[in-house]
């Protein structure tokens, strides 16, 4: 029997990029939903990273946390988003794409590549081209059934025995001790990184994807930089930041998917939690269920906390999916409405506030001379003795770093000094070698000479005993 589809519902989206998206449930019951950009069938993963995450990559190198996490319905292409194809770039089919549009630099990733491995590319990619000192430490986790794994752990994985959470606390962070953080130099680690994880993951095959997500995952990038800062002072500056990007295992229907109905029931479980937590954020609600579900508490700093959050909501406009779809769409439109307030993670370093404090003391300085000389300004007793008190206690500070900075200038004079003695003593020794390779080359020429000479003498020998027996 041939099955008619209906003129309606349907969802009309844009087919390149737009900012609404439309759903008919009726020629009269219609709803626009907008949002900051809207990708229809026709736009590729460049053009989604260089709309959604090359901003905040950005942000995340000036000292920001950032997080993007994905949501919607299973089979949708929330892991394709996020992940897309890890490998190389295959020169037989595609020469992928070059990031920053450079093509001198012939930095590429594979055409269908995600997020991840485009953050990751392009995070070094400009790294390496400024003056800056960095550190870049990779976390990979996923939330299965309320188990909270380590994907680049070592150890093989015992049900229950997952990671702890502790927090949020009030500033909505939260710390999982024994957490595995690797440090990588390339982008090149941190994707052999990505692929173990992601190999790692729990999928299973469902009504919806044949290999669907069964796990919410996240892969944090924390990146720390020093650097000069820009505006002339001298001082140095260092920025902590970090890259949250989440995989969020989709919301399905039972009798749809055909999933576990642990798995499904788990999922949905912690979605629905995370949907309660954005809407208490949005509202600005006095209390916020972040300890409903270890999903809700890993990401309180995202949703509430000192961190700038951007969902990606993928949805699919088949009237079979038509009611997931709304409720997807719903579900982003609300967490448009969460705001957080967000600071950059930065400090100086210390060796600079000692001249700032040495110039400070110097001021306070020509001011006491300019107030004794009555030239200047004048000040009570007690001003004055809690001024020349913080002048003694800054001067006592600045010498105690100059104490420490002598004794490191000393440790590095001798660690020269023992340098040269090595190298010295290395000179001697190659000196010694070359004088034992000029005697052993004369011991070989007289060997040689002397070899000649006993074959010569051999020869005569011969000869005159051949003579003796032809005359007798």
């Amino acid at each position: 029997m041939e099955k008619v589809l209906h003129a309606y519902p349907k969802v009309e989206i844009p087919s390149d990029l737009g900012q609404y998206v439309r759903t008919r449930n009726s020629a009269s019951d219609t709803k626009t939903y907008s949002f900051d950009g809207v990708f229809g069938p026709r736009a590729t993963q460049e053009q989604i990273y260089e709309k959604m995450a090359s901003p905040i990559l950005e942000e995340v190198m000036q000292g920001f946390s950032c997080t993007i996490f994905a949501y919607g319905q299973t089979g949708t292409g929330k892991t394709y988003t996020m992940q897309g194809d890890l490998g190389p770039p295959n020169p037989q089919t595609s020469n992928g794409d070059v990031l920053n549009g450079d093509p001198l630099t012939c930095l590429q990733v594979p055409t269908n590549a995600g997020l991840i491995p485009r953050s990751l590319h392009n995070l070094f990619y400009i790294l390496n081209r400024r003056s800056v000192e960095y550190k870049v430490h990779i976390s990979y986790v996923e939330l299965y059934n309320e188990d909270l794994i380590d994907l680049l752990s070592s150890e093989d994985h015992v049900d229950g025995a997952g990671l702890t959470i502790i927090g949020p606390g009030h500033d909505k962070s939260v710390f999982i001790p024994n957490l595995t953080k690797i440090r990588v130099r390339k982008s090149k680690g941190a994707m052999d990184l990505l692929r173990a994880g992601s190999r790692k993951r729990t999928v299973a095959a469902t009504g919806c994807n044949k290999e669907s997500s069964r796990s919410h995952a996240i892969f944090t990038i924390h990146v720390e930089i020093t650097e000069r800062d820009e505006s002339g002072s001298g001082q140095v500056i260092h920025k902590s930041g970090k890259l949250n990007l989440v995989d969020l295992a989709g919301s399905e229907n039972v009798g749809q998917s055909g999933a576990d109905a642990r798995e499904t029931g788990s999922i949905n479980k912690s979605l629905l939690a995370l949907g309660r937590v954005i809407t208490a954020v949005a509202a600005k609600s006095p209390h916020v269920p972040y300890r409903t579900s270890k999903l809700t508490q890993m990401l309180s700093d995202s949703l509430g906390g000192n961190t700038r959050a951007c969902m990606i909501a993928t949805i699919n406009t088949s009237q079979q999916s038509f009611v997931e779809t709304v409720k997807t769409l719903k579900y982003a439109d609300q967490a448009k409405g969460v705001c957080n307030k967000i600071t950059a993670n930065t400090s100086v370093v210390r060796a600079d506030l000692i001249d700032n404090m040495q110039k400070e003391i110097d001021g306070l300085r020509d001011e006491l001379n300019a107030a004794r000389d009555c030239q200047g300004f004048y000040m009570t007793t007690e001003a004055y003795k809690g001024l020349t008190e913080g002048a003694v206690e800054a001067r006592t500070q600045a010498e105690e770093w100059k104490l420490r900075v002598d004794l490191l200038e000393s440790e590095i004079a001798k660690s020269r000094a023992l340098a040269e003695q090595h190298t010295a003593s290395i000179s001697q020794l190659e000196r010694d070698n070359a004088a034992a390779t000029e005697t052993l080359r004369e011991s070989l020429a007289q060997q040689t000479q002397l070899a000649e000479q006993l074959r010569v003498e051999s020869l005569f020998t011969r000869a005159h005993a051949h003579h003796e027996r032809e005359l007798g």
